[in-house]
Protein backbone atom coordinates (compact mmCIF):
# COMPACT_ATOMS: atom_id res chain seq x y z
CA UNK A 1 0.00 0.00 0.00
CA UNK A 2 2.03 3.36 -1.36
CA UNK A 3 1.05 6.10 1.42
CA UNK A 4 0.06 8.03 -0.90
CA UNK A 5 -3.17 6.18 -1.54
CA UNK A 6 -4.05 6.89 2.43
CA UNK A 7 -2.82 10.44 2.08
CA UNK A 8 -5.37 10.86 -0.59
CA UNK A 9 -7.94 9.41 1.87
CA UNK A 10 -7.28 11.68 4.90
CA UNK A 11 -6.46 14.87 2.84
CA UNK A 12 -8.77 17.67 4.43
CA UNK A 13 -11.55 16.84 6.47
CA UNK A 14 -10.98 13.47 7.39
CA UNK A 15 -14.12 12.66 9.09
CA UNK A 16 -15.71 13.52 5.72
CA UNK A 17 -18.36 11.06 4.25
CA UNK A 18 -20.24 13.21 1.71
CA UNK A 19 -23.03 15.16 1.07
CA UNK A 20 -25.35 14.52 4.10
CA UNK A 21 -22.79 12.90 6.78
CA UNK A 22 -22.91 15.39 9.10
CA UNK A 23 -26.60 15.83 9.06
CA UNK A 24 -27.05 12.29 9.39
CA UNK A 25 -24.57 11.92 12.10
CA UNK A 26 -26.20 15.20 14.16
CA UNK A 27 -29.85 12.94 13.44
CA UNK A 28 -28.03 10.34 15.44
CA UNK A 29 -26.32 12.64 18.10
CA UNK A 30 -30.07 13.68 18.63
CA UNK A 31 -31.32 10.99 19.35
CA UNK A 32 -28.72 9.26 21.52
CA UNK A 33 -29.00 12.38 23.77
CA UNK A 34 -32.57 11.71 23.65
CA UNK A 35 -31.30 7.93 25.18
CA UNK A 36 -29.16 9.57 27.91
CA UNK A 37 -31.93 11.21 29.77
CA UNK A 38 -34.74 8.69 29.16
CA UNK A 39 -37.49 8.18 26.52
CA UNK A 40 -40.32 8.68 29.17
CA UNK A 41 -39.20 12.37 30.21
CA UNK A 42 -38.26 13.81 26.59
CA UNK A 43 -37.96 17.88 26.86
CA UNK A 44 -39.09 20.02 23.76
CA UNK A 45 -35.47 19.55 22.41
CA UNK A 46 -35.12 16.00 22.59
CA UNK A 47 -38.86 15.03 21.44
CA UNK A 48 -37.82 17.72 18.36
CA UNK A 49 -34.19 14.97 17.95
CA UNK A 50 -36.86 12.21 18.19
CA UNK A 51 -39.13 13.60 15.40
CA UNK A 52 -36.39 14.44 13.22
CA UNK A 53 -35.03 11.18 13.26
CA UNK A 54 -38.32 10.10 11.58
CA UNK A 55 -38.76 13.23 9.38
CA UNK A 56 -35.64 12.03 7.93
CA UNK A 57 -37.22 8.86 6.35
CA UNK A 58 -40.64 10.92 5.20
CA UNK A 59 -40.19 10.02 1.34
CA UNK A 60 -38.94 6.41 2.16
CA UNK A 61 -41.15 3.13 2.37
CA UNK A 62 -40.32 3.63 6.22
CA UNK A 63 -41.58 7.19 6.82
CA UNK A 64 -45.14 6.42 8.44
CA UNK A 65 -43.99 4.01 10.29
CA UNK A 66 -41.24 6.02 12.03
CA UNK A 67 -43.89 9.07 12.61
CA UNK A 68 -46.08 7.20 14.00
CA UNK A 69 -43.19 5.67 16.30
CA UNK A 70 -41.92 8.85 16.77
CA UNK A 71 -45.30 10.89 17.66
CA UNK A 72 -45.99 7.60 19.98
CA UNK A 73 -43.12 7.79 22.62
CA UNK A 74 -42.91 11.70 22.44
CA UNK A 75 -46.62 11.42 23.70
CA UNK A 76 -45.66 8.84 25.79
CA UNK A 77 -46.76 5.61 24.84
CA UNK A 78 -43.78 3.34 24.26
CA UNK A 79 -44.26 0.16 22.91
CA UNK A 80 -42.04 -2.64 22.01
CA UNK A 81 -42.90 -2.03 18.31
CA UNK A 82 -42.08 1.64 18.39
CA UNK A 83 -39.07 1.05 19.94
CA UNK A 84 -38.25 -1.42 17.08
CA UNK A 85 -39.25 0.95 14.29
CA UNK A 86 -36.79 4.08 15.94
CA UNK A 87 -33.60 1.49 16.44
CA UNK A 88 -34.61 0.44 12.67
CA UNK A 89 -34.12 4.07 11.58
CA UNK A 90 -31.01 4.92 13.34
CA UNK A 91 -29.60 2.13 11.69
CA UNK A 92 -30.15 2.77 8.35
CA UNK A 93 -29.22 6.51 9.20
CA UNK A 94 -25.69 5.02 10.62
CA UNK A 95 -25.38 2.19 8.07
CA UNK A 96 -25.62 5.24 4.67
CA UNK A 97 -22.90 6.91 6.60
CA UNK A 98 -21.04 3.77 6.89
CA UNK A 99 -21.43 3.01 2.87
CA UNK A 100 -20.14 6.71 2.46
CA UNK A 101 -16.74 6.37 4.71
CA UNK A 102 -16.32 2.89 3.26
CA UNK A 103 -17.11 3.58 -0.84
CA UNK A 104 -14.12 6.29 -0.30
CA UNK A 105 -11.69 3.97 1.28
CA UNK A 106 -12.57 1.73 -1.51
CA UNK A 107 -11.74 4.37 -4.12
CA UNK A 108 -8.80 5.45 -2.16
CA UNK A 109 -7.40 1.80 -2.24
CA UNK A 110 -8.66 0.55 -5.36
CA UNK A 111 -10.19 -2.35 -3.91
CA UNK A 112 -13.44 -4.16 -5.42
CA UNK A 113 -16.16 -5.07 -3.54
CA UNK A 114 -19.05 -7.70 -3.60
CA UNK A 115 -22.69 -6.57 -3.28
CA UNK A 116 -24.23 -7.97 -1.00
CA UNK A 117 -27.26 -10.49 -2.34
CA UNK A 118 -30.74 -9.44 -2.32
CA UNK A 119 -33.00 -11.82 0.29
CA UNK A 120 -35.38 -13.87 -1.85
CA UNK A 121 -38.73 -12.55 -1.50
CA UNK A 122 -37.46 -9.36 0.57
CA UNK A 123 -38.57 -5.97 -1.89
CA UNK A 124 -36.01 -3.67 0.35
CA UNK A 125 -35.28 -2.26 3.62
CA UNK A 126 -32.86 -4.34 4.17
CA UNK A 127 -32.31 -2.63 7.48
CA UNK A 128 -35.79 -2.35 8.61
CA UNK A 129 -37.32 -5.09 11.27
CA UNK A 130 -38.06 -8.10 9.44
CA UNK A 131 -41.97 -8.62 8.69
CA UNK A 132 -44.17 -11.18 10.38
CA UNK A 133 -44.67 -14.94 8.18
CA UNK A 134 -47.99 -16.07 7.48
CA UNK A 135 -49.45 -18.88 9.25
CA UNK A 136 -47.37 -21.95 8.47
CA UNK A 137 -48.71 -24.97 6.14
CA UNK A 138 -49.76 -27.93 8.11
CA UNK A 139 -46.89 -30.19 6.94
CA UNK A 140 -44.57 -27.44 8.42
CA UNK A 141 -46.30 -26.96 11.64
CA UNK A 142 -43.68 -27.19 14.92
CA UNK A 143 -44.23 -30.75 16.64
CA UNK A 144 -45.04 -30.08 20.53
CA UNK A 145 -41.81 -31.46 21.51
CA UNK A 146 -39.75 -29.33 19.28
CA UNK A 147 -42.07 -26.48 20.19
CA UNK A 148 -41.51 -27.04 24.21
CA UNK A 149 -37.60 -26.83 23.91
CA UNK A 150 -37.63 -23.60 22.31
CA UNK A 151 -40.06 -22.32 24.70
CA UNK A 152 -37.53 -21.56 27.31
CA UNK A 153 -35.26 -19.04 24.35
CA UNK A 154 -38.52 -17.45 22.81
CA UNK A 155 -38.83 -16.22 26.79
CA UNK A 156 -35.23 -15.37 26.71
CA UNK A 157 -35.70 -13.11 23.67
CA UNK A 158 -38.65 -11.45 24.92
CA UNK A 159 -37.05 -10.96 28.39
CA UNK A 160 -34.13 -9.39 26.13
CA UNK A 161 -36.53 -7.17 24.29
CA UNK A 162 -37.98 -5.81 27.96
CA UNK A 163 -35.10 -5.38 29.55
CA UNK A 164 -34.04 -2.76 26.57
CA UNK A 165 -37.16 -1.10 26.61
CA UNK A 166 -36.83 -0.28 30.47
CA UNK A 167 -33.58 0.76 29.58
CA UNK A 168 -34.63 2.85 26.94
CA UNK A 169 -37.33 4.33 29.21
CA UNK A 170 -35.14 4.62 31.78
CA UNK A 171 -32.43 6.11 30.02
CA UNK A 172 -28.95 6.25 31.10
CA UNK A 173 -28.33 8.76 33.45
CA UNK A 174 -31.11 6.39 35.24
CA UNK A 175 -29.46 2.94 35.37
CA UNK A 176 -28.45 1.71 38.62
CA UNK A 177 -27.46 -1.44 39.79
CA UNK A 178 -30.96 -3.32 40.17
CA UNK A 179 -31.70 -2.58 36.28
CA UNK A 180 -28.51 -3.73 35.08
CA UNK A 181 -28.66 -7.07 37.51
CA UNK A 182 -32.00 -7.50 35.93
CA UNK A 183 -29.84 -8.85 32.88
CA UNK A 184 -27.85 -11.42 34.45
CA UNK A 185 -31.11 -13.92 33.77
CA UNK A 186 -31.69 -13.25 31.01
CA UNK A 187 -28.39 -13.67 29.68
CA UNK A 188 -27.99 -16.77 31.05
CA UNK A 189 -31.19 -18.24 29.40
CA UNK A 190 -29.33 -17.05 25.93
CA UNK A 191 -26.50 -18.60 26.64
CA UNK A 192 -28.36 -22.43 26.96
CA UNK A 193 -29.07 -21.61 23.23
CA UNK A 194 -26.23 -22.06 20.85
CA UNK A 195 -27.97 -20.20 18.38
CA UNK A 196 -28.63 -17.17 20.81
CA UNK A 197 -24.78 -16.84 22.31
CA UNK A 198 -24.45 -14.02 19.42
CA UNK A 199 -26.81 -11.65 21.39
CA UNK A 200 -25.89 -13.31 24.56
CA UNK A 201 -22.30 -12.18 24.61
CA UNK A 202 -23.22 -8.71 23.46
CA UNK A 203 -25.74 -8.68 26.29
CA UNK A 204 -23.19 -9.71 28.84
CA UNK A 205 -20.59 -7.09 27.72
CA UNK A 206 -23.30 -4.17 27.46
CA UNK A 207 -24.54 -4.82 30.70
CA UNK A 208 -20.90 -5.10 32.16
CA UNK A 209 -20.20 -1.53 30.60
CA UNK A 210 -23.54 -0.20 32.67
CA UNK A 211 -22.55 -2.26 35.75
CA UNK A 212 -18.72 -0.92 35.96
CA UNK A 213 -20.04 2.90 35.60
CA UNK A 214 -23.01 2.79 38.00
CA UNK A 215 -23.95 5.36 39.69
CA UNK A 216 -24.23 6.86 35.71
CA UNK A 217 -26.38 9.78 37.29
CA UNK A 218 -23.10 11.49 38.23
CA UNK A 219 -20.63 10.25 35.82
CA UNK A 220 -18.97 13.01 34.12
CA UNK A 221 -18.36 11.33 30.45
CA UNK A 222 -20.62 8.53 28.89
CA UNK A 223 -19.71 7.14 25.61
CA UNK A 224 -23.34 7.87 23.87
CA UNK A 225 -22.28 6.92 20.83
CA UNK A 226 -21.53 3.23 21.59
CA UNK A 227 -24.02 2.58 24.41
CA UNK A 228 -26.57 3.68 21.96
CA UNK A 229 -25.03 1.54 19.20
CA UNK A 230 -25.00 -1.30 21.22
CA UNK A 231 -28.85 -0.88 22.41
CA UNK A 232 -29.86 -0.64 18.78
CA UNK A 233 -27.89 -3.99 17.25
CA UNK A 234 -29.16 -5.87 20.57
CA UNK A 235 -32.76 -4.58 20.00
CA UNK A 236 -32.73 -5.43 16.56
CA UNK A 237 -30.88 -9.16 16.92
CA UNK A 238 -33.64 -9.74 19.56
CA UNK A 239 -36.39 -9.16 16.79
CA UNK A 240 -37.86 -12.79 15.87
CA UNK A 241 -35.90 -14.70 13.13
CA UNK A 242 -32.63 -12.43 12.80
CA UNK A 243 -30.56 -15.02 14.67
CA UNK A 244 -32.11 -18.52 13.75
CA UNK A 245 -33.63 -17.15 10.03
CA UNK A 246 -36.64 -18.38 11.32
CA UNK A 247 -39.68 -18.12 11.45
CA UNK A 248 -38.96 -16.02 8.09
CA UNK A 249 -36.69 -19.20 6.43
CA UNK A 250 -34.30 -16.64 5.07
CA UNK A 251 -31.23 -17.96 6.92
CA UNK A 252 -28.14 -18.16 3.69
CA UNK A 253 -26.92 -21.51 2.87
CA UNK A 254 -22.92 -20.73 2.80
CA UNK A 255 -20.82 -21.87 0.16
CA UNK A 256 -17.89 -24.48 0.55
CA UNK A 257 -15.43 -23.04 -0.54
CA UNK A 258 -11.49 -24.86 -0.43
CA UNK A 259 -8.00 -23.39 -1.18
CA UNK A 260 -4.80 -21.58 0.38
CA UNK A 261 -5.49 -19.31 3.19
CA UNK A 262 -2.64 -16.42 3.59
CA UNK A 263 -2.66 -15.02 6.71
CA UNK A 264 -2.48 -10.98 7.72
CA UNK A 265 -2.87 -11.35 11.34
CA UNK A 266 -5.46 -11.64 14.25
CA UNK A 267 -7.61 -9.11 16.06
CA UNK A 268 -8.25 -10.03 19.71
CA UNK A 269 -11.53 -8.66 21.07
CA UNK A 270 -12.09 -9.28 25.16
CA UNK A 271 -13.88 -8.42 27.90
CA UNK A 272 -14.68 -10.16 31.49
CA UNK A 273 -16.17 -13.35 30.01
CA UNK A 274 -15.77 -13.72 26.51
CA UNK A 275 -12.47 -13.54 24.30
CA UNK A 276 -12.86 -13.69 20.16
CA UNK A 277 -9.70 -14.37 18.08
CA UNK A 278 -10.50 -12.68 14.85
CA UNK A 279 -8.33 -13.28 11.85
CA UNK A 280 -8.26 -11.27 8.83
CA UNK A 281 -6.59 -13.28 6.27
CA UNK A 282 -6.62 -13.80 2.10
CA UNK A 283 -8.20 -16.79 0.23
CA UNK A 284 -6.75 -18.07 -2.57
CA UNK A 285 -9.38 -20.25 -3.85
CA UNK A 286 -8.70 -23.88 -5.16
CA UNK A 287 -10.32 -23.18 -8.52
CA UNK A 288 -7.88 -20.34 -9.40
CA UNK A 289 -10.37 -17.48 -9.40
CA UNK A 290 -10.71 -14.26 -7.56
CA UNK A 291 -8.51 -13.92 -4.34
CA UNK A 292 -10.82 -12.84 -1.73
CA UNK A 293 -10.57 -10.91 1.32
CA UNK A 294 -11.99 -13.09 4.06
CA UNK A 295 -12.41 -13.79 8.30
CA UNK A 296 -12.10 -16.56 10.54
CA UNK A 297 -13.38 -16.17 14.04
CA UNK A 298 -13.08 -18.53 16.97
CA UNK A 299 -14.58 -17.83 20.85
CA UNK A 300 -14.03 -19.21 23.91
CA UNK A 301 -15.54 -18.39 27.67
CA UNK A 302 -13.56 -17.02 30.03
CA UNK A 303 -13.43 -15.38 33.68
CA UNK A 304 -12.35 -12.17 33.75
CA UNK A 305 -8.87 -13.40 35.97
CA UNK A 306 -8.00 -15.17 32.44
CA UNK A 307 -5.89 -12.44 30.88
CA UNK A 308 -2.79 -11.84 28.68
CA UNK A 309 -0.70 -14.40 26.95
CA UNK A 310 -3.67 -17.08 29.03
CA UNK A 311 -6.09 -16.25 26.74
CA UNK A 312 -4.18 -18.47 24.24
CA UNK A 313 -5.09 -21.10 26.42
CA UNK A 314 -8.91 -21.40 26.03
CA UNK A 315 -9.03 -21.83 22.38
CA UNK A 316 -6.69 -25.06 22.31
CA UNK A 317 -8.68 -26.55 19.87
CA UNK A 318 -8.33 -25.38 17.63
CA UNK A 319 -4.39 -26.42 16.73
CA UNK A 320 -4.09 -26.04 13.29
CA UNK A 321 -5.15 -22.29 13.22
CA UNK A 322 -3.20 -21.59 16.27
CA UNK A 323 -0.05 -23.33 14.56
CA UNK A 324 -0.44 -21.55 11.53
CA UNK A 325 -0.21 -18.40 13.53
CA UNK A 326 2.36 -18.73 16.12
CA UNK A 327 4.52 -19.99 12.77
CA UNK A 328 3.39 -17.51 10.56
CA UNK A 329 2.38 -19.94 7.77
CA UNK A 330 -0.53 -20.43 5.17
CA UNK A 331 -2.98 -22.98 5.55
CA UNK A 332 -5.20 -25.12 3.01
CA UNK A 333 -8.52 -25.81 3.57
CA UNK A 334 -11.10 -28.22 2.11
CA UNK A 335 -14.61 -27.46 1.78
CA UNK A 336 -14.98 -24.88 4.90
CA UNK A 337 -18.39 -22.63 4.32
CA UNK A 338 -17.93 -19.36 3.47
CA UNK A 339 -20.90 -16.86 4.54
CA UNK A 340 -21.93 -13.38 2.10
CA UNK A 341 -20.10 -11.60 5.24
CA UNK A 342 -16.52 -12.54 4.23
CA UNK A 343 -16.81 -14.98 7.42
CA UNK A 344 -14.95 -18.25 7.03
CA UNK A 345 -17.03 -20.55 9.27
CA UNK A 346 -13.85 -22.17 10.93
CA UNK A 347 -13.34 -25.93 11.11
CA UNK A 348 -10.00 -27.36 12.46
CA UNK A 349 -10.29 -30.49 10.94
CA UNK A 350 -10.69 -29.23 7.17
CA UNK A 351 -7.23 -27.35 7.23
CA UNK A 352 -4.01 -27.74 7.94
CA UNK A 353 -0.38 -26.07 8.05
CA UNK A 354 0.83 -25.49 4.85
CA UNK A 355 4.18 -23.12 3.54
CA UNK A 356 5.59 -20.07 5.28
CA UNK A 357 3.72 -17.16 4.60
CA UNK A 358 4.96 -13.36 5.68
CA UNK A 359 2.24 -11.32 6.32
CA UNK A 360 3.66 -8.25 4.81
CA UNK A 361 4.59 -10.28 1.66
CA UNK A 362 1.02 -11.41 1.60
CA UNK A 363 -0.06 -7.55 1.83
CA UNK A 364 1.80 -6.42 -0.59
CA UNK A 365 1.49 -9.41 -3.03
CA UNK A 366 -2.19 -10.70 -2.68
CA UNK A 367 -4.06 -7.08 -1.23
CA UNK A 368 -4.41 -5.14 -4.46
CA UNK A 369 -6.35 -7.82 -6.67
CA UNK A 370 -8.22 -9.35 -3.63
CA UNK A 371 -12.11 -8.66 -3.52
CA UNK A 372 -13.67 -7.80 -0.37
CA UNK A 373 -16.52 -8.89 1.02
CA UNK A 374 -19.98 -7.31 1.38
CA UNK A 375 -21.06 -6.22 4.37
CA UNK A 376 -24.45 -7.50 5.94
CA UNK A 377 -26.88 -4.59 6.66
CA UNK A 378 -26.76 -4.75 10.09
CA UNK A 379 -23.04 -4.39 10.17
CA UNK A 380 -23.27 -1.30 8.85
CA UNK A 381 -22.42 1.02 11.28
CA UNK A 382 -18.91 3.29 11.22
CA UNK A 383 -17.59 2.31 14.20
CA UNK A 384 -17.60 -1.24 12.80
CA UNK A 385 -15.25 -0.59 10.05
CA UNK A 386 -12.26 -2.91 10.08
CA UNK A 387 -10.43 -2.96 6.43
CA UNK A 388 -6.78 -4.36 5.87
CA UNK A 389 -4.05 -2.17 4.85
CA UNK A 390 -0.39 -2.17 4.11
CA UNK A 391 1.22 0.92 5.19
CA UNK A 392 4.63 1.74 3.51
CA UNK A 393 6.68 4.41 3.32
CA UNK A 394 6.18 6.51 6.35
CA UNK A 395 7.85 8.14 9.22
CA UNK A 396 6.80 7.75 13.18
CA UNK A 397 6.11 11.04 14.60
CA UNK A 398 6.34 12.04 18.51
CA UNK A 399 2.69 11.34 19.02
CA UNK A 400 2.76 7.82 17.28
CA UNK A 401 1.29 8.28 13.95
CA UNK A 402 2.18 8.05 10.49
CA UNK A 403 3.36 11.08 8.78
CA UNK A 404 2.88 10.21 4.85
CA UNK A 405 4.47 12.85 3.27
CA UNK A 406 2.99 15.58 5.10
CA UNK A 407 -0.62 14.10 6.32
CA UNK A 408 -0.60 12.45 9.40
CA UNK A 409 -2.47 8.57 10.37
CA UNK A 410 -3.43 8.30 13.67
CA UNK A 411 -2.22 4.84 15.01
CA UNK A 412 -4.47 3.61 17.82
CA UNK A 413 -1.71 1.31 19.76
CA UNK A 414 -5.12 1.34 22.73
CA UNK A 415 -5.96 -1.99 20.53
CA UNK A 416 -2.84 -3.89 20.73
CA UNK A 417 -3.40 -7.07 22.42
CA UNK A 418 -2.09 -8.16 25.91
CA UNK A 419 -1.69 -11.90 24.36
CA UNK A 420 0.43 -10.73 21.93
CA UNK A 421 4.35 -9.12 21.35
CA UNK A 422 3.54 -6.17 19.41
CA UNK A 423 4.09 -3.30 21.53
CA UNK A 424 3.81 0.80 20.73
CA UNK A 425 7.49 0.75 20.83
CA UNK A 426 7.73 -1.69 18.12
CA UNK A 427 5.06 -0.04 16.43
CA UNK A 428 6.73 3.70 16.94
CA UNK A 429 10.56 1.70 15.14
CA UNK A 430 8.46 0.07 12.62
CA UNK A 431 8.99 1.27 8.71
CA UNK A 432 5.64 -1.24 7.34
CA UNK A 433 2.77 -1.85 8.40
CA UNK A 434 0.01 -4.41 8.33
CA UNK A 435 -3.32 -3.20 9.88
CA UNK A 436 -6.85 -2.32 10.10
CA UNK A 437 -8.48 0.87 8.71
CA UNK A 438 -11.02 2.07 11.24
CA UNK A 439 -13.37 5.20 11.83
CA UNK A 440 -14.02 6.31 14.77
CA UNK A 441 -14.58 9.65 16.43
CA UNK A 442 -14.84 11.79 13.56
CA UNK A 443 -11.18 10.14 12.17
CA UNK A 444 -9.45 7.37 10.48
CA UNK A 445 -7.35 5.55 12.47
CA UNK A 446 -4.80 3.00 11.66
CA UNK A 447 -4.76 -0.68 14.25
CA UNK A 448 -1.66 -2.76 13.42
CA UNK A 449 -1.47 -6.26 13.07
CA UNK A 450 1.85 -6.86 12.26
CA UNK A 451 5.23 -4.66 12.14
CA UNK A 452 8.30 -5.04 10.61
CA UNK A 453 10.95 -3.02 12.54
CA UNK A 454 14.86 -3.00 13.91
CA UNK A 455 15.40 -4.90 17.05
CA UNK A 456 19.13 -4.66 17.74
CA UNK A 457 19.83 -3.48 14.51
CA UNK A 458 18.72 -6.43 12.84
CA UNK A 459 14.60 -6.44 10.95
CA UNK A 460 11.69 -8.47 12.42
CA UNK A 461 8.51 -9.04 11.82
CA UNK A 462 6.20 -9.09 15.05
CA UNK A 463 2.48 -9.91 15.07
CA UNK A 464 -0.18 -10.14 17.37
CA UNK A 465 -0.91 -13.96 16.85
CA UNK A 466 3.08 -14.77 17.71
CA UNK A 467 2.48 -16.22 20.53
CA UNK A 468 -0.82 -18.47 19.97
CA UNK A 469 1.47 -21.58 21.17
CA UNK A 470 2.91 -19.43 23.37
CA UNK A 471 5.08 -16.54 24.67
CA UNK A 472 8.99 -16.71 22.74
CA UNK A 473 10.15 -13.78 25.60
CA UNK A 474 11.43 -15.66 28.60
CA UNK A 475 9.62 -12.55 30.70
CA UNK A 476 6.39 -13.65 29.31
CA UNK A 477 6.62 -16.89 29.57
CA UNK A 478 7.73 -17.04 33.37
CA UNK A 479 4.23 -14.79 33.74
CA UNK A 480 1.78 -17.17 31.41
CA UNK A 481 3.41 -19.61 33.65
CA UNK A 482 1.93 -18.26 37.21
CA UNK A 483 -1.94 -16.57 35.01
CA UNK A 484 -1.99 -20.27 33.30
CA UNK A 485 -2.24 -21.25 36.70
CA UNK A 486 -6.08 -20.46 36.79
CA UNK A 487 -6.71 -21.79 33.80
CA UNK A 488 -5.69 -25.13 35.12
CA UNK A 489 -7.76 -24.55 38.02
CA UNK A 490 -10.51 -23.37 36.67
CA UNK A 491 -10.76 -26.32 34.34
CA UNK A 492 -10.21 -29.05 37.36
CA UNK A 493 -12.79 -27.29 39.16
CA UNK A 494 -15.41 -27.63 36.38
CA UNK A 495 -14.18 -31.18 35.96
CA UNK A 496 -15.11 -31.86 39.70
CA UNK A 497 -18.73 -30.55 39.39
CA UNK A 498 -19.25 -32.33 36.20
CA UNK A 499 -18.31 -36.02 37.98
CA UNK A 500 -20.40 -35.44 40.95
Amino acid sequence: MLAVQLAALLGGDQGNAGEGAEEALALLDGFDDALVHGLARLADERADAVAALAAAFAATPLGDRLAEAADAVVSGSITQEHLTALAGGRVALSGAVHDALLESLDTALGRERAEWPPTPGDPGAANGPRAQPAAQPAAQQVHPAEQAAAQPAGNAIGGVRSWLRELAITGWRGVDHDLVSAADQVSEALLAAPELRRLAVLLDGFAAELRASCPIGSAEHLPVRRWADLWTRALLLSQDGVLTGEPTGEARPASLVSGRLLVLGVDVHEHGTAVQFQVHAVLEPADGGTPRLVRTSVTAAKVDTIVGTALWKLPQRHKVLLAALADRRSIEIADVPLLDSGDLVWHDDRAFVSKPADPLATARLCLPGALAPAVPPLDRAPVRIAEPVLVEGYKVTKDGSFDLGGTLLAVDTQRLPDCGPLTPKLVAASSACVGLMRWDGGRWTLQPLAVQAKVKREAVVVATGDWALGPTDPKAAKAEARAADAVAVLQERAGRLLRR
